[in-house]
């Protein structure tokens, strides 16, 4: 019972965490409004992003230092704080703060909770619980717009985020009175505030935040705010290439105590573990992303109706997660997983470049079912790899080594897929739609171009829309493709204990 109470409170906080991520899209219309904040529109997203990853690498050391479960709080609190400022945000520039504390908070909630679990749970319990949690809380990602959709039409945008409190407090109440175990290696909490320096890495943690931002920003700026080979773009890659190479100076010449230490990074199941999960996330995030955009641009549905057409995908990947998680526990072995996980979502992510503007409802939820099936295989794995491979006391370092990667991935395929999408329709429009005014399209975005084009026009449009679309799909295809390649590196390992021979009487 204290297991499933555990796991329900942490799988709750990662919940609200991806349903934070993407319950904004419906409102950032209505705030644009209220706040008169058009130029503000990438801000809302990159001020929680800047904060979540540059901070993100530090939470290990701070997870691996203090007890788990008082700094889980801890962040979760920093997120609702952050939720409540944006609930009551009176400025865009108020709104946007919200966010970045947001995005500290977030920063230690997923690794916090994969550290929780591995205290709480043996490891062969583990791949059933983490494939519950990520599960279960994956669906944040996908009833995000439903919600938002909702409560931005019927009450108020604000509501999108007030709806973190009241859920944040329940998960804090559950955890409150739960004991959660804390590693032998760990000093009691007063000693730890006195020495609270002594092994944090500040200086690293000085090194990297400024490249990941630099890093961050730039990706955000290229192809929107600037052409990518503009003097700013240029010079924050630039930028953060320098700082990111002093970084790791300065974490090879501190050894073990390093926040992100080499010794775990030379390890070939670490590498490929975190590869893996850096090509997954990408194809996971960007195919949701723009699953979205094609029901919403090319079939013309609502975006509270893309949300419930996309269920497909999520539907299968929880269940499959979960079933995977049952029988790696049994079995032992995560490789096969991983591996045929990563190998189905590229057939299914193959098979969604085709979608056109007329495809069959068979084909678009079928198609979707393949890679829900093959990432709810794999996704979990890389986790359970790490966990397995290091000791107890790196456990905690490893997760936010891993969800780091996870991130970053993401957004960087996000980046590139906006600048395949966008490329991709410059071109497709003068072939199928050539009398359209290709600019007053692209500016009237997914949800209004059919405001500007006539009925004769539309459908060459759509047919542009579709191939942009297509072409993305590539991109993710592509990636989990590398990620098929480099997932067998993570080791043909059981995660059982092997079983002490009695000696005979």
């Amino acid at each position: 019972m204290k297991a499933l109470l555990i796991l329900g409170a942490v799988t709750g906080a990662c919940f609200i965490l991806l349903l934070d991520t993407s319950i904004i899209s419906t409102a950032i219309p209505r705030i644009t409004n209220q706040f008169h904040s058009l130029p503000d529109i990438g801000w809302y997203g990159s001020a929680y992003l800047l904060a979540n990853c540059a901070l993100q690498p530090m939470t290990g050391k701070i997870y691996s230092k203090f007890s788990a479960k008082w700094v889980f709080m801890l962040f979760l609190g920093i997120f609702e704080l952050g939720s409540l400022l944006c609930g009551v945000a009176t400025s865009s520039k108020m709104l946007i703060v919200g966010r970045a504390v947001a995005g500290m908070g977030g920063s230690g909630i997923t690794n916090g909770a994969l550290t929780i679990i591995a205290l709480c749970a043996p490891m062969e319990k583990r791949p059933v619980y983490i494939g519950i949690m990520m599960g279960i809380s994956q669906l944040g990602i996908m009833i995000g717009p439903l919600i938002g959709g909702a409560v931005t039409q019927y009450a108020t945008w604000r509501w999108c985020f007030y709806i973190n409190l009241p859920a944040g407090a329940i998960v804090a109440g559950f955890l409150f009175f739960i004991h959660i175990p804390r590693p032998k290696h760990q000093v009691p909490i007063t000693l730890g505030i006195r020495n609270l320096f002594d092994g944090l890495d500040f200086i690293g943690f000085l090194l990297f935040a400024p490249a990941a931002i630099m890093f961050l920003l730039a990706l955000e700026w290229g192809g929107n705010a600037y052409r990518w080979n503009s003097a700013t773009v240029i010079g924050l890659f630039c930028g953060a290439a320098g700082a990111f190479a002093i970084f790791l100076s300065w974490e090879y010449r501190i050894g073990d105590t390093a926040m992100i230490p080499f010794s775990m990074m030379k390890k070939k199941i670490t590498f490929s573990s975190c590869i893996t999960m850096f090509f997954l996330a990408a194809n996971l995030i960007t195919t949701s992303y723009y699953m979205a955009i094609y029901f919403q641009a090319v079939r013309g549905v609502s975006p509270l109706l893309a949300g419930v057409y996309i269920l497909p995908s999520i539907l299968s990947q929880m269940f499959v997660a979960i079933t995977a998680g049952i029988l790696v526990g049994r079995l032992g072995y995560y490789l096969p997983w991983v591996i045929g996980g990563t190998a189905l979502t590229a057939i299914g992510s193959g098979l969604m470049s085709t979608f056109t503007p007329t495809s069959s409802t068979g084909i678009w939820i079928g198609f979707q079912i393949i890679s829900g099936f093959g990432r709810g295989s794999g996704l979990q794995m890389p986790v359970l790899a790490m966990q397995n491979s290091v000791k107890p006391a790196e456990v905690p370092v490893a997760m936010s080594l891993i969800i780091f990667f996870q991130n970053i991935g993401a957004s960087l395929f996000l980046s590139f897929a906006q600048t395949t999408f966008s490329s991709g329709l410059v071109h497709a429009l003068p072939i199928f739609a050539p009398d359209v005014n290709v600019q007053a399209v692209i500016n009237a975005g997914a949800s209004g171009f059919r405001n500007v084009v006539t009925q004769a026009l539309l459908p060459g449009v759509l047919h542009a829309y579709s191939q942009a679309i297509s072409h993305v799909f590539y991109l993710t295809t592509g990636a989990v493709l590398v990620a098929f390649i480099a997932c067998w590196g993570m080791g043909w390992k059981s995660i059982k204990k092997p079983k002490v021979m009695q000696p005979e009487a």
